[in-house]
């Protein structure tokens, strides 16, 4: 992966850029910034399509966020980048399984490429973060509560 020098490079993907992946980047954002590792790190989020671009994320994975102290309000929806994010970022953390056929599909080297709920201690298997936003607002709670236990299982397995 990355040479111990360089930070270590994380891109959290899910289909629009609006939900999980930016919830899941504040969230390990915030616990890199908790444990003073702000330094060892590159984190960004992307989703597979594109239509969401340039949009602040959803409403309502604002508002969870901000329910719980984080602010992700300056994030902005980017599509992945097939020419540049394979090679650029060392973890692909995908949020489901859809995700992480398309990351596959347009050149991301399988070594790379994590289902996020791999990392919650929590699952014998790993189970994808079921997309909220044509659901209740519960289902952003539950999703952040699954991408809270992952990300700090994510930290624990790169050995932080």
């Amino acid at each position: 992966m990355s040479d111990r020098s360089e930070p270590t490079s994380i891109l959290f993907i899910c289909l629009g850029n609006i939900c999980r992946s930016p919830l899941a980047e504040g969230i390990f954002t915030h616990l890199v910034e908790q444990r003073g590792l702000s330094d060892r790190f590159h984190i960004d989020s992307c989703g597979t399509g594109g239509w969401h671009a340039g949009n602040a994320p959803d409403p309502r994975s604002v508002l969870i966020a901000a329910k719980n102290g984080l602010d992700i309000t300056h994030l902005r929806a980017r599509k992945f980048d097939a020419d540049h994010d394979p090679h650029q970022f060392d973890w692909h953390i995908v949020m489901d399984r859809n995700n992480h056929d398309d990351v596959l599909g347009m050149g991301t080297p399988a070594n790379k490429v994590r289902l996020m709920r791999s990392f919650d201690p929590t699952l014998k298997s790993p189970s994808d973060v079921p997309d909220p936003y044509y659901g209740g607002d519960d289902g952003f709670d539950k999703v952040y509560e699954m991408l809270t236990r992952a990300c700090d299982g994510m930290l624990t397995h790169l050995g932080h």
